[in-house]
Parts: C-alpha cells; structure tokens; sequence
C-alpha cells in the first residue's frame, strides 16, 4: 500500500507524521518505517518501527469520507487510556493527535503489544497447539471481559461516553439508519429481523461498559494461555452488557456445532476452549449476573453484524479503504449474517 509517485504509505504523511512523533512521543527516534497491518476493515492500523527498533502503533480513519462518529480518533484514545486505568489489558495510549494539517486527519498512538491474533481455527491450531493453552486462552477471555462488566465507568472517565440507559433502543436505531445509508442492495432477512428484534426487546438488567466487538479476533494472546491486550474499541459505549456476551457466543463455535458460514469462521471451532454453556456459567459467576436471554442477544449481534459489514463492504466500493477487497466475499457473509439473525430471533419463545 505505498505511493508509487511519493513513495510513502498510503494514509502517512512521512514527513509531518515523523516529525510529530519525535515531538510528542517519549523515547522515539526517528526515522520511522511506517507498515499497514493487515486485517483491519474499518480504522486503518499501522506498525511503526523506530530507528532503535521499537515498535508502537498508530490508528486513523480510512482515506476518503467517512461518517465522524464511526471514526472518531479522539474517542477511541479516551476509551484505551480510561480502560488502561483497570485491570483489563489494553496496550498504553501514547499521543493523540486532533491537528487535521498533520496527516489529514486525526490518529492516535498507543504501545506495541506482543502477541498473536487468533482469528481462525488453523492459527489458533498453530499458536495453541496444547488444548490445555486452549482452555486456559477461554478463561482469561471470561475474566477479562468480567473485569470489563466490573467496571465503573465514572471511576475512569468514561461515564459521559454515551447514554447508560436504553441500549438496545438507541442501536437498534442506530444500526436500522446505518444499513439504510450504506446498503447496496435489498436484503428482506434485514427487515425482517429489525422488526422481530423491536418487538422481542427485553428490559436492560446490567449497564456498563460494552466494548462491542469482543471476541478473539480482536485480542492478542500469549502462547501462556492469556488474554495480552483487548483492541479495536472503537464500538465501544455503555449500556447493557449482555450484549457483550452475545457478540462472543457468536464467534464461539463448538467443535460438534453444525457446519454453517458462522461457524467456518471460529476460531474456537479447532475445540479445547470452554464450551458456550460453560462460558456462560463462568462469567455470570465471576460477575454475579444472571445470563438470560442469550439468543436474543445473539440474533441482535448477527443483524448488528450484518449492517457494520455492509458498511465496510460499501466503503471498499468507494476506494477509501487503503486497499482492495473481494467484495463479494463480504457479500456472502452479509448474507449469513443476515440468515443467521432471523432464524434466531424467529425461534425466540
């Protein structure tokens, strides 16, 4: 992803973005080398390497026109630094940076962390290769997110972060608006679900902190057997916190689950980990809730999924991403997504 007419990487304004750095980031030294780390279908992330060889990671919003909201830097940076105040593992916010003039746009830099992104069964076989690691990875997974539910927003400086209350109202209609500016095409499962989903809404019985896109995709694990760093926050907000363990239930496929789109694409799926019952019974454990209503929560996250996807696929269709995608492979996964949110929410007693 370099300019081949300036040479730098596409996103970096080398000049300005070094001399930024070397100004408000303790203990850099230039020059840098600045690296897209793939993966990322929304903020773009990139690794950047110091002259003596330290690693720290800088995030902005993808190139082109993007909704503020969705992308806002500042943001992302108040909830690491606050998060980072707790027992949960985030890497170290360093430096945010709000001076449009310096990189055209606002980024933000936080600590490097070792550790490796489990996002598919054949890495997790391969960094994991114990079943033992596997099951110990699934516990610290349950105390890191309890830790997370534990938190007392107003005690880290997040509790104006957003609304406590009415969670599931305010995405509902936040995510319904955010399909209907992004879709490409008529999708009816969408629809559907949308109006079972409102109608089926239970009350909100935990409020807190929820990250919103939590499962291991989005972690760093050692190979201990330990959760190292929870990233990609940008989800992030308060409210109910169920809606936490819906997310994960979804990326937490068993081994003698039936082989569906979903489930393909677990990094769970290789076995070892704590089976979903077994997860469920550990966090309302650890955290003193009663976890009901789990498959609600579940067909929410599907149809959530399927709007935040559509939305990332539409915006490699408009060239801002950095890169290329095989759209059509995000079109296929829109599609399960949607499927697997309204035979969920049809089941709902």
């Amino acid at each position: 992803m370099t300019d081949q007419s300036t040479g730098e990487v596409r996103g970096i304004r080398n000049d300005a973005v070094t001399a930024w750095l070397a100004d408000h980031i303790e203990g850099v030294q230039p020059p840098f080398e600045f690296e897209l780390i793939v993966g990322g279908h929304s903020n773009l992330t990139y690794r950047v390497t110091d002259s003596a060889g330290r690693k720290v990671v800088l995030r902005r919003p993808p190139l082109g026109a993007v909704l503020a909201t969705a992308h806002d830097m500042g943001r992302e940076h108040k909830i690491i630094s606050g998060v980072g105040r707790t027992s949960v593992p985030v890497p170290e916010a360093l430096g945010l940076c709000s001076d449009d003039a310096v990189n055209d746009a606002p980024f933000y830099v936080m600590d490097f962390v070792e550790g490796h992104v489990l996002d598919t069964a054949a890495t997790t076989a391969k960094v994991l290769p114990d079943p033992g690691d596997r099951a110990a990875l699934g516990r610290s997974v349950i105390e890191t997110l309890a830790a997370l539910h534990a938190v007392d927003p107003d005690a880290v400086g997040l509790g104006d972060l957003g609304r406590k209350e009415a969670y599931l109202d305010r995405q509902l209609k936040r995510w319904r608006g955010q399909w209907e500016k992004s879709k490409t095409r008529e999708l009816p499962a969408m629809e559907e679900s949308y109006e079972l989903l409102l109608a089926a809404k239970p009350e909100q019985k935990y409020t807190g902190i929820v990250h919103g896109d939590y499962r291991l995709g989005n972690m760093l694990s050692g190979r201990d057997g330990t959760v190292q760093a929870v990233l990609d926050w940008e989800l992030c907000t308060l409210g109910d916190t169920l809606a936490d363990v819906g997310y994960v239930m979804n990326n937490w496929a068993q081994p003698d689950d039936p082989k569906t789109d979903e489930t393909a694409v677990s990094p769970t799926v290789v076995g070892g980990f704590p089976t979903r019952a077994e997860f469920i019974e550990a966090y309302s454990k650890a955290t003193g809730h009663e976890v009901t209503n789990v498959d609600y929560y579940r067909s929410f996250q599907y149809w959530r999924l399927a709007a935040i996807v559509e939305g990332v696929m539409a915006r490699y269709l408009k060239g801002v991403m950095g890169n290329d995608a095989d759209t059509g492979v995000f079109k296929t996964r829109i599609d399960s997504l949607a499927g697997a949110a309204l035979q969920l929410v049809r089941s709902l007693g």
